[in-house]
């Protein structure tokens, strides 16, 4: 991959709708991936689109929903759709690469919830479009044969992530920790359970004042990381870079880096039907493979951070070679 993977990012389109995306906050890994793929110190950029391997598509969702959207209450998924369909309307006019090979060895990256709605309205036309997406969701089209799952990072300013805090074993005296907005059905549901119902599973709705929640997941063993509106969530990032075993509690999430990481090996995973079950499946974990699934957290740490430029096995790297695994099965014509 190092030496053949070049990605011409297409120079059509302005600001702020294409060329850039949000760096910070909930949508940061979109932004970031944006970013880092134009940027000349990239050593997967392609000079020229001959050299290319794959071909970029520079359109931020988040951009579009901020700038072309009347009110934040309108929901009509067409005009992010017409966007990207217009705009791949016009590269395959000037540019022979999306036709030959119906667009499969191209991709875009969005961490919006509405981005797999940008297909929506033409499947034929992305029936091989490479999909980079925080919303990996199986049971809304999701296919991981084809589309790339997303990390979602909610990176504040001035930083590439949250801080590595990597308490020991030792220092973990809680069995479970989550706190958190009711976001969607999964959470409502773990609350109604877990909300002030137990000292081991400590789970709030809304964190007192007085705690830290840095600290918290640094003290804890285990960090539930249940779906909100949509599949993904970024506490399972802060909880991989607090060295807190991530606890699944999401139904049809493919999660990132599948193809390479055995999240079976540093994750539980617990089906939103069972949330009831949550603290006898943790106390089922012996302590000996518990020591084996912290370690192994700590080292995938890497893999879920940030670099600028991007480094060899950061969270960039893992995602650009998770295209290029989808891109070694495209037969050109």
């Amino acid at each position: 991959m190092e030496k053949s993977f070049k990605v011409w990012a297409y120079k059509e389109g302005e600001l702020p709708i294409f060329h850039g995306g949000p760096m910070n906050n909930i949508y940061s890994s979109e932004g970031q991936i944006m970013d880092e793929i134009e940027s000349q110190k990239s050593r997967f950029l392609a000079q020229n689109p001959e050299e290319a391997l794959v071909f970029f598509l520079p359109v931020s969702v988040v951009s579009i929903r901020h700038y072309l959207y009347r009110s934040h209450a309108d929901y009509d998924r067409r005009i992010i759709q017409d966007v990207v369909t217009d705009y791949i309307g016009v590269l395959s006019h000037k540019y022979p690469y999306w036709n030959r090979s119906s667009g499969a060895d191209h991709f875009f990256v969005s961490c919006h919830d509405w981005a797999p709605d940008v297909t929506a309205t033409n499947p034929k036309l992305y029936e091989h479009f490479i999909r980079v997406l925080c919303n990996a969701n199986s049971s809304e089209g999701f296919r991981p044969e084809r589309d790339v799952s997303l990390p979602e990072l909610n990176i504040p300013y001035e930083h590439l992530g949250p801080p590595l805090i990597g308490q020991p074993p030792e220092n973990r005296s809680i069995l479970a920790f989550f706190a958190g907005g009711s976001h969607g059905q999964v959470r409502k549901y773990l609350f109604e359970i877990w909300d002030g119902k137990d000292e081991e599973i400590q789970v709030f709705k809304y964190l007192p004042k007085t705690l830290n929640y840095t600290e918290l997941m640094g003290r804890a063993k285990f960090c539930l990381c249940p779906s909100g509106w949509e599949v993904a969530s970024p506490r399972i990032v802060e909880s991989i870079s607090s060295g807190c075993v991530p606890v699944i509690v999401s139904d049809h999430y493919v999660l990132p880096f599948s193809d390479v990481l055995d999240w079976s090996k540093f994750s539980v995973h617990v089906p939103v039907k069972k949330i009831p079950e949550i603290k006898k499946i943790l106390e089922g974990v012996g302590i000996d493979e518990y020591i084996k699934m912290q370690k192994m957290v700590m080292k995938v740490q890497r893999h879920f951070i940030i670099h600028r430029p991007s480094r060899a096995y950061d969270l960039i790297d893992m995602v650009l070679h998770s295209v290029w695994l989808r891109r070694l099965n495209v037969k050109l014509s």
